[in-house]
């Protein structure tokens, strides 16, 4: 929630918001400046198994909760649990599988020219 211009503030209990890319649910922290950031957590019935994504720009992901196992195409696999950060690169096709709540803190970086 922006509480005043360009600050943003969320609790986990805050008020979530359907999200299609990937289906799930999400609270925006920032979206300005070629930034983005938010929450982010699988729904039981409307987040696919496994969650497939091509990355827009390089995502870099903290778990909250629950834990994901990353399959990046061409590249490594990462085991994520609670703590665990990765950063992976813009354009990555990635399939997730995600631990019954699964949550993270997320930030988009900007796109290349």
């Amino acid at each position: 929630m922006e509480i005043a211009t360009g600050v943003f503030v969320s609790d986990a209990s805050d008020e979530w918001q359907i999200d299609d890319d990937p289906p799930g649910e999400v609270q925006i922290l920032c979206s300005e400046d070629g930034l983005q950031a938010g929450l982010w957590r699988s729904v039981p019935g409307v987040t696919p198994d496994p969650v497939r994504w091509t990355l827009p720009s390089r995502e870099v992901v903290l778990v909250l909760e629950g834990a994901a196992r990353i399959e990046i195409e061409g590249g490594p696999t990462l085991e994520l649990r609670v703590g665990d950060s990765a950063s992976i690169p813009e354009g990555s096709v990635t399939t997730w599988h995600l631990e019954p709540g699964f949550k993270e803190l997320w930030v988009l970086g900007a796109r290349k020219a």
